[in-house]
């Protein structure tokens, strides 16, 4: 398999009344998957801008970007791609009302939920350290691991 370099990508983890953000970001919900809003990073801007930009277009909030508390690799042999994500920890700096008039102007993330660290224990998420990394006060690796359908 012939892979292509490596897609970096940011992510955002924000707390709030100890809950996380998250959101399902496959078009037609054609998986149960959650993850921290972001996305890939466009050359020539910082990681902190990139998060900005695609925090608010996945959920209509506006953050301040913290430090790095994670940094996470996936890839699909089957078709070469390889991903690596670096996850911020991140304050709200508007309100923290999702509202539910928000759309997400790529068409990606269908769903936006606040879930508390038991809740994730109810739902499909990756990567597997995300609770660590969001409630935890070390910065994480977690290793290459397969992406997920």
């Amino acid at each position: 398999m012939h892979y292509r370099p490596p897609r970096i990508a940011t992510r955002a983890l924000i707390l709030q009344d100890d809950r996380l953000l998250l959101v399902n970001a496959y078009a037609g919900q054609k998986s149960d998957l959650w993850c921290a809003p972001g996305g890939g990073v466009n050359p020539g801007h910082s990681l902190p801008d990139n998060l900005r930009r695609e925090v608010h277009e996945e959920t209509g909030l506006s953050i301040t970007v913290g430090p790095p508390v994670l940094v996470n690799e996936f890839h699909d042999p089957t078709h070469g791609f390889h991903q690596i994500e670096v996850f911020f920890r991140c304050t709200l700096s508007s309100s923290g009302t999702l509202d539910p008039a928000w759309r997400d102007p790529e068409g990606i993330v269908n769903r936006r939920a606040w879930f508390s660290r038991a809740d994730l224990a109810t739902i499909r998420v990756k990567p597997d350290s995300i609770a660590a990394a969001a409630w935890g006060a070390t910065m994480l690796y977690d290793p290459l691991e397969r992406i997920v359908p």
